[in-house]
């Protein structure tokens, strides 16, 4: 009897031990590449957001996880040699916010995962084989909508009296810029309004954007979505307001940094979800298991204190649709 107690307890002791050891092995610490060729500041709400997603799935940055931010600044030559960078690093995994970005990476390496968080056009720039089957080390998210363009001017029809003429602020060496403008087009010609579009490639071409705005005396523009744009939201934001024009953006974070309405989806929720792309990647997927994400939810938001500053009243019927209004 005394025999088989002696083992039990050295056995239950053994095994305390093991467990003790087995606590104590350091968890591993992964190590993912952030790569936007953006400013940190245009980037913010789209990181705090992709931080969350990733502590929802355990995650947690500086414990577990350790994420190396590395930002263009607005300058895209300075892109590729800080995707190089990244890939020196040995990260276990990219997140891109943009083509410019995934572009760089995908020169950069092959073989390392690469998440995009935010992809206007990832079959026609050359990133993935086909939406359901990706192929190579790219998966993601896309945001490509051009059928949304008919209902920001069907929008901007309903806020502004006699719409006639409408500016459209895009960049032609973005992906996706020519479909969104196509779509835009065909809904100009639908509803009988003039379109003027204008080529802003750089910050300089700012101001003289919306001089010709001023000068064709459009009634309202519409601001696609580029890294250019994004970097210099506000100050796009802010010449509107002077301008006393009404525009329409695609996304909520215009719109919260002072412009009057958006419609499209929330890109931030694009980097809640990459957060999901990188933890089935960290767990053994492969990227060219992943199928990439298409945007299915468009969010209408309404700055009401941007409308009155331009003397804008929004129609109630208008408002009640909205997702979300700002006064």
């Amino acid at each position: 009897m005394r025999q088989t107690l002696f083992w039990l307890t050295l056995s239950g002791l053994l095994l305390a031990l093991c467990s003790y050891a087995d606590a104590q092995q350091p968890s591993k610490v992964y190590r993912i590449g952030f790569l936007f060729a953006g400013d940190r500041a245009a980037v913010a709400g789209r990181i705090t957001a992709f931080r969350e997603g990733l502590h929802e799935r355990g995650y947690m940055e500086g414990k577990n996880v350790i994420i190396e931010y590395r930002y263009g600044e607005g300058k895209l030559d300075r892109v590729p040699a800080l995707a190089a960078d990244l890939v020196q690093l040995k990260v276990d995994v990219i997140v891109t916010g943009g083509p410019t970005d995934t572009r760089a990476a995908k020169q950069t390496t092959t073989t390392l995962p690469i998440v995009m968080a935010q992809e206007s056009d990832p079959v026609g720039s050359g990133f993935v084989a086909s939406l359901a089957r990706p192929g190579g080390n790219i998966t993601g998210l896309s945001t490509l909508s051009p059928e949304i363009s008919g209902k920001q001017l069907e929008l901007l029809m309903e806020v502004v009296p006699k719409l006639s003429r409408v500016a459209v602020l895009g960049n032609s060496t973005e992906p996706g810029n020519a479909e969104t403008l196509r779509e835009t087009d065909l809904a100009a010609g639908a509803f009988g309004v003039q379109l003027q579009y204008l080529d802003v490639r750089k910050p300089e071409d700012f101001k003289s954007a919306f001089s010709e705005i001023k000068s064709a005396r459009a009634s309202a523009v519409i601001v696609l979505r580029n890294p250019v744009t994004s970097t210099h939201r506000k100050r796009i934001t802010d010449l509107t307001a002077t301008s006393r024009i009404p525009a329409m953006y695609v996304s909520p974070e215009w719109v919260q940094s002072g412009g009057l309405m958006s419609y499209g989806l929330d890109v931030r929720n694009n980097y809640r979800r990459a957060a999901t792309y990188v933890d089935r990647i960290l767990k053994g997927t492969k990227p060219a298991d992943l199928p990439v994400e298409q945007p299915t939810k468009f969010e209408l938001v309404i700055n009401l204190k941007a409308a009155k500053q331009i003397g804008l009243t929004i129609p109630p019927n208008v408002l009640a649709r909205a997702d979300k209004v700002i006064k």
